[in-house]
This record gives structure tokens, sequence and C-alpha cells, in this order.
């Protein structure tokens, strides 16, 4: 009797440009998640990603995204000081993990911040992390070791040392070449809290507690400059660039922190086309220096342009998904080809493809391919605790000839926009909650200029500030020093 011969397992077939790396989303079955606070960064891409859901401790739409799941009940917990907090919160929530389990075995998950503990609890779940391990994005998220990368790279920074500094003497000692005004910068954290400028021994005082508690820190030269952004992500065949960015810095109008981030604006002519270019080849260096670190994946960079000289100087690094993201994903260019978090998601997805790296890149820094548009993440500036009572729905806003917005219609994404009279509100903080200073309210996306080419809020800018401000109504809540305690709650640091 002939014996029969086993079928050979073919082979998934390579997927060739970008076109077959839409089609094969469109067509996924296997369940992909991104976890965290809101559904802030990765806005729109369950329109992408069949079988894309996200998890989140907010509900920004009240319950009428057809694709955020937010667990009801509220279950004991610590006081929440970070976003990795809330993820594993969410981790170990008894409705997510049914959520999760009634989709199927097995599954993506995507986050902005996890830890050591978020990795645990994902793979309990049966959940492969879609970024590479938190010990390397923490290792690469050090200002000290991003310059060093930064150097492997060829990519020039601010004139620096790196240095442990244990006093004003030693501070100035070791910076002798970089002039009386300086800027330190300690490893870790957001740049509005964790940068110092030092001129004199008392400015050194007010700081000298965090910058003599590390090993290192990172001691610049202080330049006149103006703050850029730059998203891109290192895949197998090199580094997708997408284009680059302003940023909104300090406005008083929108953070409390003088150096803090508050927002972004996209163009096609940002800033020069020599500027545009360098901060591109900078960031493709950059990227193929990671790949050799052992990263993949998406990263965004922080570049500082010399308003005197014209230079460009790596900033900061941020290796994940940032509050850029949603500027960076639905611009033209992303649109007519794909978002950059799709490229990302594609290097976690076991699956072939092959594509042209250098005709994207080429594609998407084409002037018609870029649109004008910003947004603005709009922070409780005043030094008080309140307790809101009234907040506004996130969705489209119209806005009349005396500056008074109305209420439109419920959309999930600002794609809706149509013109500069309309805007996106996303809502963070609900009816009930409590605001400290530095909170974030909400992030309101429009059409068009957010600032001058000298770097000013425009009116406009002001006047959608201020009514969307006048949507939220507080009061003083009864025993403020033990809600004060609990500043560090949710509302009380940094959420994207």
């Amino acid at each position: 009797m002939a014996k029969t011969k086993k079928k050979k397992t073919e082979k998934p077939k390579v997927l060739r440009g970008v076109h077959d790396l839409r089609r094969f989303f469109y067509k996924n079955e296997t369940p992909i998640y991104f976890i965290s606070a809101t559904n802030f960064n990765l806005l729109g891409a369950d329109e992408w990603i069949k079988g894309f859901k996200f998890i989140t401790y907010i509900n920004c739409f009240d319950g009428q995204h057809p694709n955020v799941f937010t667990p009801k009940e509220e279950l004991p917990h610590a006081d929440f000081e970070s976003i990795e907090d809330i993820v594993n919160y969410l981790l170990e929530h008894k409705e997510v993990v049914d959520f999760i389990k009634s989709r199927g075995d097995g599954g993506k998950a995507l986050f902005l911040m996890f830890d050591e503990k978020t990795e645990k609890l994902a793979k309990q779940l049966g959940l492969e992390q879609a970024f590479p391990a938190a010990s390397l994005r923490t290792h690469l998220d050090n200002k000290v070791v991003t310059n060093r990368v930064a150097e492997k790279a060829g990519v020039p920074t601010v004139p620096n040392v790196l240095t442990k500094v244990d006093s004003f003497v030693t501070l100035r000692k070791v910076s002798k070449h970089l002039g009386d005004e300086l800027v330190v910068q300690t490893p870790f954290g957001d740049s509005g809290h964790t940068t110092f400028f030092i001129n004199t021994e008392e400015d050194y005082q007010k700081y000298a507690e965090e910058i003599e508690a590390e090993a290192e820190v990172k001691v610049m030269k202080r330049i006149n400059c103006r703050g850029a952004a730059m998203e891109a992500c290192v895949t197998r065949h090199g580094t997708i660039v997408a284009p680059l960015m302003t940023e909104l810095v300090g406005f008083k109008e929108l953070t409390p922190y003088k150096g803090g981030w508050c927002g972004n604006e996209i163009y096609a002519d940002c800033f020069t086309p020599k500027i545009r270019k360098k901060a591109k080849k900078y960031a493709e260096l950059f990227g193929n220096q990671l790949r050799k670190e052992g990263y993949k994946g998406y990263f965004e960079l922080d570049f500082l342009i010399d308003t005197d000289t014209h230079e460009i100087y790596l900033g900061e690094l941020n290796p994940r998904i940032t509050g850029a993201s949603s500027i960076t994903n639905h611009a033209v260019f992303a649109l007519a080809d794909a978002p950059l978090f799709l490229f990302h998601i594609m290097e976690y997805m076991d699956r072939d493809y092959e594509l042209s790296i250098n005709a994207i890149n080429q594609r998407w820094h084409l002037p018609e391919n870029i649109d004008d548009w910003g947004q603005m993440v709009i922070k409780h500036t005043e030094d008080s605790v309140r307790q809101i009572t009234t907040a506004p729905r996130s969705g489209i806003y119209r806005i009349d000839e005396k500056g008074k917005i109305h209420f439109n219609r419920m959309d999930t994404h600002r794609r809706a926009v149509e013109t500069e009279q309309e805007a996106f509100f996303l809502r963070i903080l609900k009816a009930g909650d409590y605001i400290y200073e530095g909170a974030d309210m909400g992030i309101l996306v429009v059409r068009g200029r957010l600032m001058s080419d000298d770097f000013q809020l425009l009116d406009r800018s002001r006047t959608w500030i201020d009514a969307i401000r006048g949507e939220f109504q507080s009061v003083e809540p009864l025993n403020v020093p033990q809600i004060e305690d609990k500043v560090a709650e949710i509302g009380g640091f940094k959420m994207m």
C-alpha cells in the first residue's frame, strides 16, 4: 500500500510594499491591545487594524467609542504615581482579564509606559508585548545614555559634559569651556521638571539636592533655541522618519511648568529646508544606531535649534509612542501610505515583509504630503486643588464670531475637523475628578497654525484655550488638606 505523503505547510507569502501591509492589517486575526490611561496616543489605530482594542482607565468618550473598553468597577488600589501603576492596575482587574480571555488566546499588547511588573502581568495573560524590553527602554531613556548613543551615531548634541557634580565649585570646574550660563539635566524625568537653568550659586542651591543625588548628570552650554520634534520607527529594513514638528513649550496659558511641553504643530515649511533635511538625516542615523543597541520600533527625538547659529542639536530621546503621535499618525502623508504605528506593530507580527524605506521617507517629506495641524495640551495652571462639577464632552466643537464655542457632534478623532472654525477636543478629566496644578484636563486639536513664526501663541489659540477652560466648572472641595495628600493620584502626573 502506497504511503500517503504529508502536505508541507506553506510558508506565508512575503508582504511586499505598503499596500500588502495595509491589506494584512485589514484582515488581521490577532487581538491587539493598547493599554494605557487613555487612548489618546493611538487614536484611530482601530480603523487601520481589525481586532484592535483600547483598554483604558479613563473613558474619554463616555462609553461611545466602539473599541474602547474601560472597567466599570473601581477596585481598591494604592494611589497612582505613574502611568505604569495605571497599566498594572488594569492588567490585574478582573473585568479586563475576562475581556482579554473572551477574545481568544494570545494577542499583542502595546503600552505608552510599562515596567517589569507589566511584562510579567502581560505574559500571565498570554500577551506578547509589542515593544522592546522595559529594561532596554529604561536604559536608553537615560539622558546620559542618549547622549552617548548620539555620539556613536554621529548626531550632534549641544556642547556638554557628562559628569558627577557634588558642589557648585565642581560644576564650575568641569564646565569652564561651556560658559557661565548652564543647563543641567538629570538622567530621568520630564524635561519640564528635571532641566535646571543655572547662572549663579544661588540658582544651583535650588536644585543641589537633585543634582548631587545622581551618579552622572548632563551639563550643557545654554543656547537660545527653539524646540522641534520628530517621530520615527526602527524597522528591520531601516528607519522610517516622519516630518519635523514644532513644539509648544512653557506657555503659561497651557502649563505651569516653564520648560514643559504643551503641544505641537505640523506644517510643510516648518523651520527651513536645511534644518528639515538635517533633522531627517540625524533621525535616520540615530535610528540605525538604536537598532545596533538592540532596539526596534517607535521612537521620538526632541531637537534644539540654535536661533543664533541655526545649528540643530539632539535634545532628548523618547523610546516609545509619545504625546505627539496623534499629530504624526493623522497627517496626509500617513493617511496616503500608512501611519507610523503600523510599521512599528509590523515588527512584532512574525511575518516577513519587504519595504523601500528610502521611497517612504522621500514621499513623506514632500510638501504636498504635509497638511497643517496643531494640538494643545491644556493643564490646570493654578496652584490650587478643586473638584470638577461640569466638564466638556469629547468631540467636535465650533467657535462663533464672539469666541464662544458650541458642541457640534460626537466624533472619535481629529480627521472630522473640516475648517479652522472647528476643533476636536479629547477630554481627560471628568465631573467629579480633582484637579491639581499640572493636571492634564484635555487635548485640543485644530487645523492650521497655533503659533506665529517667532513662536508666540496666536490670538486664535488663546481664544480656543479660554473657551475650552470656560467649559470646565469646579468648586473648592471639602477637606482640602486630605485631598492635597493625594496629589499623586490620577491627574497629578503627566498622562502622555
